[in-house]
């Protein structure tokens, strides 16, 4: 069976502000062994006039033989150009994205704010389904934050959303916010498509920092085990800050996870 590991680009966003440094990086990215990639931070696809488009990224993708199985996008880019979006998604061959994080307009209203995001989203999330692409939501730490109800921001949009509204689930962030990432595999089955994974570890005087995958105390064999019954189609291994070069750091979470059947 073919791997379901991808590489989430966020990683290596300093290698990709031009094209050359894009297509450098995919090749390395390739190398390693992943056969997937998340299209996220990509400062040479990025701003008005992008030195590379959709189709020139599908070709890229293409030459070095990876596949583009999600997306991070601008909400307001998929509020106001919603077209624009479904043709860039169609281009690229990815039919998955999702939004990194609650904009600031809903996020200082707490609960209410994600209760309407939750409400606001919904004719977004049909014109994507409509166009096969299905649209997805990443958190952090703070969804998990307890309002005056008992439950927690994330709770909202589960319960909200709908079914449609997918969860791009960091589970080092869910951890992180003292939430067993397990729970959220067992209550959402089949709706977590796609996943964020790095690694916690202490480092003496600095606290918790990120890691690759089996560099750190998250449990491993419990989450894969979840996340395999849960039904995820992909596993985004993604470092937000890399404390050693971040194609190493690569290739030690695909090594790791790769040894495990994933």
């Amino acid at each position: 069976m073919a791997s379901k590991i991808a590489a989430q680009m966020y990683t290596v966003r300093d290698f990709t502000k031009t094209a050359q440094d894009l297509s450098e990086t995919l090749r390395k990215i390739r190398k390693i062994g992943y056969q997937a990639v998340q299209m996220s931070a990509i400062g040479a696809m990025n701003g008005d006039k992008p030195e590379v488009s959709a189709k020139d990224g599908r070709k890229m993708l293409d030459d070095n033989g990876l596949k583009c199985i999600a997306t991070h996008r601008p909400w307001e880019s998929y509020m106001e150009h919603t077209d624009f979006e479904i043709d860039f998604h169609h281009q690229l061959g990815c039919d998955f994205t999702a939004i990194g994080m609650m904009p600031e307009s809903y996020r200082k209203e707490g609960s209410k704010g994600f209760s309407r995001f939750a409400k606001d989203c919904q004719p977004l999330i049909q014109r994507l389904k409509a166009a096969g692409i299905r649209f997805g939501y990443h958190n952090h730490d703070l969804e998990f934050q307890r309002v005056s109800t008992g439950k927690t921001l994330y709770d909202i949009l589960i319960e909200e959303g709908g079914p449609d509204l997918t969860l791009e689930l960091d589970v080092y962030w869910a951890d992180h916010a003292g939430v067993n990432p397990v729970r959220i595999f067992e209550r959402c089955p089949g709706r977590i498509p796609v996943i964020h994974v790095k690694d916690k570890t202490f480092v003496e005087g600095e606290g918790p920092v990120q890691a690759p995958i089996g560099e750190g105390n998250l449990d491993w064999d419990g989450l894969i085990s979840a996340f395999e019954k849960a039904k995820v189609e992909w596993v985004a291994v993604e470092q937000d800050i890399c404390r050693r070069d971040p194609f190493d750091c690569f290739k030690a979470s695909y090594d790791f996870l790769i040894a495990r059947g994933v």
